[in-house]
């Protein structure tokens, strides 16, 4: 691109050099003719016709040098206006992604951002289709954001795999142009040429911008003349990517706790507190197990703490996996898990708890030592009336399982009425 860039400004010297020399020429010819007829006042008449056919040539040389000049001029404010046309295209092009810049600002998630990026990109880019890729949670493919304008044969495919992509194992963008005889990423199976654009930031790839034209003619030269201002696009996309995903990140480590991958104390209070108040409004009931392993003291003395906490890592994935997607769980503190179940009935949160008991009891044979947990439960408006005494009553139906000799779930009494004083424990022994 640096060349091409200079190019421009030689031809804009070659010219003035020219200009400069034919106007030399032109003045020596103007002396000429005046050095001519200056002569005819002083020499015979004889020699007049010469000096007339000196003064003649110089006068055509004149003319000549007038017509050069003339051309030249004109090729000069041709390549003034082209290049007026071309700083007022850039300062608009600057303009428009610093507007771009200014909103992705805003971006929350990368939905946003994709939205900033195709409404900038079809006013710089008319006429080119684009599709933006992000890159997955574990980092070994990327999704499809994003596509808008694709010419017909071009398909944008919904995932891309980062070791078939030249421009990503590069990080520096990439043209296909199989018409041009090109280096072709695996995954292009278009015969329309495109090019890629690796967003990059802060030292890590966040994502890929593919542009491109539904004609072939030219292709790889047209792509060559927008691959900068493409470039300008990409870079200014991936310091949004780069920001969401500082955020998103931010956002998990808030409410997530790091070893189990569960929701934390106080996303799990928050949400109790808002499925207890849909509950009330829609009639339903909102269950809550509380679960402590059996013995686990015993298990980190003599296994180790890596033991432990791989086994709290299996155990919140039995039951995850054990729970539907709308249940919340959550490490309440240490070895001990709540799971709550919005508008779930106190018999069938017992026989999940049950199921959870039986599940995290499996371990066992995996880990090669005994793991058992202790579960109580409780719900809301069965055996508690409300977010602040639920929380507290399956936490005494859990330390009543401890007291019963452990591996089993106990479930807190029903309450008589609305007017009830605090629910006693009914004991129930499964497995």
């Amino acid at each position: 691109m640096a060349v091409q860039e200079l190019q421009p400004d030689r031809r804009v010297l070659a010219n003035d050099s020219l200009l400069d020399r034919t106007h030399i020429v032109a003045m020596a010819a103007q002396a000429v003719v005046l050095g001519a007829v200056l002569l005819t006042l002083f020499v015979d008449d004889r020699y007049h016709d010469r000096l007339a056919g000196v003064a003649a040539l110089g006068i055509a040389m004149i003319f000549a040098m007038q017509m050069a000049l003339r051309r030249i001029a004109l090729a000069i404010r041709s390549r003034q206006r082209k290049q007026y046309r071309l700083t007022r295209d850039s300062r608009e092009q600057i303009q428009e992604l610093f507007a771009m810049t200014d909103m992705l600002q805003a971006a929350e998630t990368y939905e946003d951002a994709g939205a900033v990026l195709m409404a900038t990109a079809r006013r710089l880019l008319p006429g080119y289709g684009a599709a933006l890729y992000v890159f997955n949670n574990s980092r070994d493919r990327l999704d499809l954001a994003r596509a808008w304008d694709m010419p017909e044969g071009f398909i944008a495919q919904d995932m891309l795999s980062p070791s078939n992509c030249w421009a990503l194992k590069r990080g520096k963008p990439h043209i296909n142009a199989p018409a041009d005889a090109t280096l072709c990423c695996a995954h292009h199976g278009s015969p329309l040429a495109s090019v890629e654009l690796p967003m990059m930031a802060s030292g890590q790839l966040h994502g890929l911008l593919v542009i491109t034209h539904g004609e072939s003619d030219g292709a790889f030269e047209r792509l060559m003349e927008i691959r900068r201002l493409g470039r300008a696009l990409s870079d200014s996309m991936s310091l949004a990517l780069s920001n969401i995903s500082l955020r998103e990140k931010l956002r998990t480590q808030s409410l997530r706790d790091p070893l189990t991958g569960l929701y934390n104390r106080r996303y799990m209070e928050d949400a109790l507190e808002r499925f207890v108040s849909l509950g009330s409004r829609s009639g339903g009931s909102t269950a809550v197990v509380m679960l402590d392993l059996d013995n686990f003291k015993k298990l980190n003395d003599e296994n180790g703490h890596a033991k432990g906490d791989a086994v709290l890592r299996d155990v919140a994935a039995q039951i995850v996996g054990c729970l539907r997607p709308s249940d919340v769980v959550c490490r309440y503190g240490g070895e001990e898990l709540v799971a709550i179940l919005p508008d779930c009935s106190l018999d069938d949160a017992m026989e999940k708890a049950e199921l959870l008991r039986e599940r995290i009891n499996s371990l066992s044979a995996s880990h090669e030592c005994a793991i058992s947990a202790s579960l109580g439960v409780a719900s809301v408006p069965e055996t508690a009336t409300s977010a602040t005494d639920v929380l507290p009553i399956s936490d005494a139906a859990l330390y009543a399982a401890k007291k019963a000799g452990k591996n089993r779930v106990i479930c807190s009494e029903r309450r008589a009425g609305k007017d009830a004083g605090a629910p006693r424990l009914a004991t129930v022994v499964r497995g």
